[in-house]
């Protein structure tokens, strides 16, 4: 595993709604290694934790990293506090992202702030992607505006009703498979989301990678902190880290229920 860690500036920031927050990062060294479902690993000024944040976009021409993040603690407010011109401590690429087999369609779901990773996906499939996303409420979503962009045919999820359809991404998620059975579906979000994408997956049989959401430490592998159940060939269950093996797994792979 490639990454990189340096002070990168920060060449845009925008406020996408109540406590999320979109940066456009210089970094052509990891710009032009990083893939989709990969993550970067931030330190906050003062903190001696970094937190882990999916790639939202990636241009490598531009040499620059998109990543969209909430605010959930004091160290990602440290990190929201920052302005387009400083520099941020970022270790990156990370992690093994999702396997981009060709694909004539696709059904992408997020949950949340699972949504941003699944941008660089709609980027890749284009026309051939269909994107799901779930969210609490209208005042919580994002990114429409850039899928619809990228090509992808756009479905909103919220749960009290107030934007897009009040259901959960499971409902039109299942019309979908319905309509016209995809080649692939890719899923990260709350695991409650993720364990009910992927028994639609297997029950439909289609092929299903997700995207886990664990608390990290280190990033690369060396502490255990985020340690996910797995599963072996024999079915036998092991431990996993999210940040070395993952963040994206087979959903076969996934012990949800050990």
């Amino acid at each position: 595993m490639k990454y990189e860690q340096n002070l990168y500036r920060i060449l845009k920031k925008e406020n996408l709604a109540k406590d999320i927050y979109r940066f456009v990062i210089e970094c052509p060294a990891v710009a032009g290694v990083a893939s989709c479902g990969q993550f970067v690993h931030i330190l906050p000024k003062g903190y001696t934790l970094r937190r882990p944040i999916s790639i939202c976009e990636i241009d490598a021409d531009k040499g620059t990293l998109t990543i969209v993040f909430a605010v959930r603690g004091e160290g990602t407010d440290a990190i929201a506090s920052l302005s387009a011109g400083d520099f941020i401590d970022m270790l990156a690429p990370l992690g093994h992202g999702f396997s981009l087999p060709q694909a004539e369609r696709v059904l992408l779901i997020g949950g949340g702030i699972g949504v941003p990773p699944m941008l660089t996906l709609a980027q890749h499939y284009g026309s051939h992607a269909v994107m799901i996303s779930g969210f609490r409420s209208a005042d919580a979503v994002i990114l429409q505006n850039d899928f619809n962009a990228a090509g992808a045919k756009t479905i909103l999820c919220t749960d009290d009703g107030s934007a897009g359809l009040h259901a959960m991404v499971t409902v039109p998620l299942e019309e979908e498979i319905k309509t016209a059975k995809p080649d692939m579906i890719f899923t990260c979000g709350p695991t409650p989301m993720l364990r009910a994408v992927a028994q639609l997956a297997e029950k439909y049989d289609i092929p299903c990678e997700v995207s886990m959401e664990e608390r990290m430490g280190c990033g690369i592998g060396a502490c255990l902190v985020c340690a996910c159940k797995t599963k072996r060939e024999n079915g036998e269950i092991h431990a996993s880290h999210v940040c070395k093996d993952g963040p994206v797994f087979n959903a076969k792979e996934v012990a949800w229920n050990g």
